[in-house]
């Protein structure tokens, strides 16, 4: 595993998605308070980006925009039709300022 640099913690608005790509791979990633997560940003079902659905804070979950399938920020377990198929959940980590993504070598 290697360490790549996603942003800095204060780019992030939380309770919001932001596109990031890092090492030619897309994350979705989500504040939520002192929290971040990352996931694939591509819908299962639908190939459709993920960081421009709605964040649901509160279930830590995002909603894809095309047709409403609603992902785990913690798992990537589809949590709502039609998306049957979970979607890669990044670890990430912060160190001071920076957010930082854990990626297969």
């Amino acid at each position: 595993m290697t360490r790549a640099r996603v942003c800095a913690l204060d780019e992030l608005s939380p309770g919001t998605a932001r596109r990031v790509e890092v090492d030619g791979q897309c994350l979705a990633v989500v504040r939520i308070g002192d929290d971040v997560h990352a996931v694939a940003d591509r819908c299962s079902h639908a190939d459709f980006s993920l960081s421009e659905g709605t964040v649901w804070p509160e279930d830590l979950e995002i909603e894809c925009p095309k047709h409403g399938s609603a992902f785990s920020l913690v798992t990537g377990e589809p949590q709502s039709l039609p998306a049957t198929t979970p979607v890669r959940v990044y670890a990430l980590t912060v160190d001071g300022n920076d957010v930082l993504v854990e990626l297969e070598s």
